[in-house]
């Protein structure tokens, strides 16, 4: 266990650690990474983060940051080299990631367990999240990102989520009316720092060989 690195606890498939983990490889920070099983979690992140969820970031003096907002937002201004956090658009980053966490994330869980939650369809829940699509789409007819010609907080803070819509039912997703959405979906999973942040890592036990991230 290295001394000088902090440790993040993550798992791999959650897009709150997906965009933890971007974060990260945009500031160029590395991390010891202790990859959770969310039904048999360790002891050492629940005692510095009891609310049990994924990601939860230890900092080497011991601080703990265990929401990824917070985690994108500390690696970003620790250096940001590609300039996600521009100050020009950061009230509109954080507004549109706002909307995500509340509103989107609302519908698609429903949508991806809709045999959870009879109340609607699972059309009727694809349909409330695509509102949220719908907005996406109309930012990306003006630019290359979500907020600009220059990607920024709120593309890796989103994609995520995006990301995890569409793999409901890919086949649907792409024979909606979102070209632009779609292509930028596309951009971002063949990013070569979307690629790094999806490696698999086996589950993280005390004891268990330092897992430095980015190897």
């Amino acid at each position: 266990m290295s001394p000088t690195l902090h440790h993040l606890y993550s798992f791999r498939r959650c897009p709150y650690a997906m965009r933890a983990r971007l974060g990260l490889l945009f500031a160029g920070a590395q991390v010891t990474l202790r990859e959770v099983v969310l039904k048999n979690k360790p002891a050492q992140m629940l005692a510095i983060s009891p609310k049990g969820t994924v990601p939860v970031l230890q900092l080497v003096d011991g601080t703990v940051i265990d929401e990824s907002r917070d985690i994108m937002q500390w690696a970003l201004e620790q250096q940001d080299p590609q300039k996600l956090l521009r100050k020009d658009i950061l009230p509109s980053a954080n507004a549109l990631i706002e909307q995500n966490d509340s509103d989107f994330k609302h519908w698609l869980d429903r949508y991806k367990y809709a045999d959870r939650h009879p109340e609607m369809t699972q059309l009727e829940y694809r349909q409330r999240g695509e509102s949220f699509l719908q907005i996406l789409e109309e930012l990306l007819t003006k630019h290359r990102f979500l907020l600009g010609d220059d990607a920024s907080i709120a593309d890796i803070g989103i994609m995520p989520f995006v990301r995890q819509f569409a793999h409901v039912d890919r086949e649907v997703f792409y024979r909606l009316p979102y070209p632009n959405l779609q292509q930028w979906l596309q951009h971002w999973l063949a990013d070569p720092l979307f690629v790094q942040a999806m490696i698999k890592y086996q589950p993280w036990q005390e004891g268990d060989d330092t897992v430095v991230f980015p190897s």
